[in-house]
């Protein structure tokens, strides 16, 4: 049986989709246009009670049970647990991808989506402070990501990618909203570049970035 991804066409929505997709797991859309608010509708809010996308619902969960399951982060690591896919079985080889996996969800998400957010806003005083701001630590946060890529083709794992992989690929595939206002391009990161360069190169991602989610 097909789970169900609801969501929208976002970051966070792109790191489920892709990940579905690399692992081969059937799956429909479940669209939440947050535009529209659709994320407060009850419906929605009885299993994503913080109204944020995206959400999935597996009616073959643990022990054949429906289950389901919010934040993209614990999506993520759910998907992985269920099908041994993209998460090393020894704790030692997990922690790194942890480690990344939180990083993303604590900081290279959360930043830039604030520069998102002020790059809309009218110009003046506010949104240059909150450009300024939250555009530094996006490149600080893209300069950290580019030293740990530094002789390596994954971001936490040797031979293949893992779920932080997918995880910081959903917000550096919007390089291009963030990076630009402060007068940097991916280029800029080279062993960034050419990790995103990779994984999106590989035919179950770009699936996953194409399949419709609005």
């Amino acid at each position: 049986m097909a789970i169900e991804l609801w969501t929208w066409n976002t970051p966070n929505g792109r790191k489920i989709s892709a990940a579905l997709e690399e692992m081969g797991l059937p799956y429909t859309v479940k669209t939440v246009n947050i535009s529209k608010d659709e994320q407060f509708n009850p419906e929605f809010l009885a299993f994503s009670p913080n109204n944020r996308i995206p959400a999935i619902r597996d009616p073959d969960g643990p022990d054949g049970k429906p289950i389901t399951v919010f934040e993209s982060g614990a999506i993520l690591l759910y998907l992985a647990e269920k099908t041994g896919k993209f998460l090393p079985r020894d704790l030692r080889s997990r922690v790194p991808v942890y480690e990344w996996l939180m990083w993303q969800m604590g900081g290279f998400g959360p930043m830039p989506g604030q520069v998102h957010h002020f790059m809309m806003r009218p110009d003046g005083p506010a949104r240059d402070y909150g450009l300024e701001r939250y555009g530094r630590e996006t490149l600080r946060l893209y300069g950290v990501l580019d030293k740990q890529l530094a002789g390596r083709d994954f971001v936490a794992t040797t031979g293949e990618p893992s779920i932080a992989d997918f995880a910081i690929l959903g917000w550096a595939w919007r390089h291009e909203r963030h990076l630009p206002t402060q007068g940097k391009a991916i280029t800029g990161y080279p062993n960034v570049a050419r990790w995103y360069g990779t994984m999106m190169a590989r035919p179950a991602t770009k699936r996953g970035f194409e399949v419709a989610l609005s």
